[in-house]
């Protein structure tokens, strides 16, 4: 079973800015009892606004030398599988162990998919096999691959991570959860009540019964929160810049107040099988945002100790 584990974003203010103002931010999660960074990927979505989630995790690694970095979700589909493979291959170099990929089909903008060239309506497939190319080369022996999205003959990706990369898989649709059974080490869930989570590991571990052999799975969900003063307001608004859909849409799987109302929030996701929660805070200020999540992983790893 794998351990509780429980993150913070990687925001933009521990990725640019003044350094000095930069390192102090990362010195107050490393002396925290958050578990790992998270960071998203999105090459131009809506107006332009993106962030290269292997290049950032690169940058977080480095910063946080001791820490993990999950990268989540990244758009796999739009890049050339033997790329990104050789990206993941030179970040295990330098951060062995600590990188963890959240594949993910994205979908809110259907033009970021059409400006890199793929079609909104194939991305699920285009990503299949851009997993099922990555999870090969990775492994560090040649690969020939033939699909209707690219092919390669015989490429080669040295040296293999080790430890191996764990990979899961974000999405909700039916076609996500099915792609997590059976290509991926564990579901990254995110707008699903407790139950629901709990009912799509069940329907994973039975769509899993055709694989060779069964990943230690590391299931885990994606948050927004709201801390602080004015907490509702904040992750409203925050959500709202980002999907363009009116907050009322997600409130009801978005925590926001108290890191006790937080933590109470999530405990029945821990019991229905989550490990891995990427809590992504909107509050008044950067330290109020480590600083409550820091006390949400306090009191989960009080409540859980087993894990």
């Amino acid at each position: 079973m794998s351990k509780l584990r429980i993150g913070t974003v990687g925001s933009d203010n521990l990725l640019a800015g003044e350094m000095s103002d930069r390192m102090r931010f990362a010195k107050r999660i490393i002396d925290s009892p958050i578990d790992h960074l998270f960071i998203a990927d999105h090459v131009s979505f809506h107006t332009g606004l993106g962030m290269d989630g292997i290049v950032n995790a690169a940058t977080l690694s480095t910063m946080f030398p001791e820490m993990d970095v999950l990268i989540g979700v990244y758009l796999l589909a739009l890049r050339h599988p033997v790329t990104v493979a050789r990206q993941l291959s030179s970040l295990a170099r330098s951060a062995p162990g600590r990188i963890i990929l959240g594949v993910g089909v994205g979908g809110e903008d259907r033009h970021e998919m059409e400006i890199c060239g793929v079609d909104p309506a194939r991305r699920g497939l285009h990503t299949n096999h851009s997993l099922t190319a990555v999870n090969e080369l990775l492994k560090g022996k040649p690969v020939t691959y033939d699909c209707d999205f690219f092919t390669f003959e015989d490429a080669l990706i040295k040296p293999s991570p080790k430890p191996k990369i764990p990979i899961l898989v974000g999405g909700r649709s039916d076609a996500a959860i099915k792609r997590a059974a059976l290509l991926s080490d564990g579901w990254l869930g995110v707008w699903a009540s407790a139950t629901r989570f709990g009912n799509v590991l069940k329907h994973i571990n039975e769509l899993a019964e055709e694989r060779s052999a069964l990943p230690e799975w590391q299931h885990g969900m994606q948050l927004w929160a709201g801390v602080g003063d004015d907490a509702r307001q904040h992750v409203a608004t925050g959500m709202e810049e980002m999907y363009r859909t009116p907050f009322e849409k997600f409130e009801k799987y978005s925590p926001y107040g108290s890191a006790q109302l937080i933590a109470d929030f999530i405990v029945p996701y821990i019991e229905n099988g989550a490990r891995t929660f990427n809590i992504a805070a909107r509050g008044p200020n950067e330290e109020t945002c480590i600083d409550t999540i820091a006390e949400v992983s306090e009191i989960l790893h009080g409540a859980f100790p087993e894990l």
